[in-house]
This record gives C-alpha cells, structure tokens and sequence, in this order.
C-alpha cells in the first residue's frame, strides 16, 4: 500500500475487489482484523457474520456508501465503506476504520458570500 497509508496508527483501510476479496491493506487494518498478518486474498464474507456480510452484498449490488461509528474496547470508531470505481466502473469497496473522540466538535460551516 502507497507509502502514505502503511503506517497511519489510527486509520485502517482495506481495499476489496467486486467479489469481496482482499486487494490491499495497510499494517493497522492487518492488526486490528488479523493479527497482524495481512490477509490480502481472502475473503470478507468469511470474516463477517451473515448480517454484516448482507450489508456489503448490498453496497457491492447497489453502489452504495456505508458510514458508522461503533466502540470497541474502549475505542470508538467511525467505519466509512465506499465503492472505488477504475475507468468509471466500480471495482469494489474501501473501508476506513477511523480512531475518533468520543466527544468530538461538529461545525457547521456555510458558503462565503460573494
């Protein structure tokens, strides 16, 4: 993974094809999913249970972006997963898992008026 993304302590991405295998992940997506070993080939639908793997078969079918947050182990987490597109077709999903704050500020920022 690009040299800007393997070693983001508090951010893991994982990239995956049409199919829901594994294309790429960086060494924090490989800690906090397996161990610490990247598992680039396997699959998602066998790492997520019936439910979680029906929320991706419909972002593969539909083109769809998925944002949640979650706590874990004292963390809390925002999980973004948003298809990424090659020669305007859809080649699969990226997921960031996003350490955030659990109080965190929210702005509402408006236009500049011209």
């Amino acid at each position: 993974m690009d040299r800007y993304f393997e070693n983001l302590k508090n951010v893991a991405i994982t990239v995956s094809d049409m199919d829901g295998n594994i294309l790429d992940m960086n060494q924090r997506s490989a800690d906090v999913n397996s161990g610490g070993e990247k598992i680039i080939g396997n699959n998602l639908y066998h790492c997520h249970p019936p439910r979680a793997a029906e929320i991706l078969r419909s972002l593969y079918a539909n083109e769809r972006t998925n944002a949640y947050t979650i706590e874990k182990n004292g963390i809390k987490k925002l999980i973004y997963q948003v298809p990424w597109y090659e020669d305007g077709k859809m080649g699969g999903l990226i997921e960031l898992s996003l350490e955030i704050p659990f109080d965190m500020p929210h702005y509402v920022r408006q236009p500049k008026k011209e």
